[in-house]
């Protein structure tokens, strides 16, 4: 199986993502800081204006207010940008299709499987032995076509692998 990695192109859209929210964070924030700095000691009572002449001229607190929409709205298209980066189009629900799904999660599913495999070896766990696991041809037939169903039921497997598995299991049996 060929090892698929993360595109820079999926990369490139996450670190965007991670740009924008910083910076929309940071201009979030701002708005505090100017904010108690206009109210106590930069800018006397007298120059404040709030006339509306369009937007260019809002005085120095309609700025200050304007930044906090404009923050926010950074800060959302970042965190979307941040979700398709890591789990690509359809991973992220942008594009309904269930076999992209899984193949945008590759990269991931196979990190969250490898580090739980670390860290079972490193404990030194033996699963087969530890959950009880029978070898299959141990297993009654009829307990072997109840898993394989399972399967089935569960979408692992689709229905032309279930008729194979289940008529070498007849065979067998």
């Amino acid at each position: 199986m060929a090892r698929k990695q993360i595109s820079e192109e999926r990369k490139a859209v996450y670190y965007l993502g991670m740009v924008l929210m910083v910076i929309g964070f940071l201009t979030f924030i701002s708005v505090f800081f100017s904010f108690f700095s206009t109210i106590f000691g930069g800018i006397n009572s007298g120059s404040i204006v709030m006339e509306s002449h369009g937007l260019g001229d809002l005085g120095p607190i309609g700025s200050i207010f304007l930044r906090a929409p404009i923050g926010m709205v950074m800060m959302i298209i970042g965190g979307v940008l941040m979700g398709v980066g890591s789990k690509g189009l359809a991973g992220s629900g942008v594009i309904l299709d269930p076999e992209k799904a899984r193949e945008d999660f590759e990269p991931w599913t196979r990190m969250a499987g490898g580090m739980v495999k670390d860290a079972v070896d490193e404990a030194g766990i033996d699963l087969a032995h530890t959950l009880g696991h029978q070898d299959s041809s141990d297993m009654p037939f009829d307990e072997k076509l109840r898993r394989l169903h399972q399967l089935r039921i569960d979408g692992i497997i689709n229905d032309e692998e279930y008729e194979v598995e289940k008529k070498k299991i007849l065979e067998q049996g």
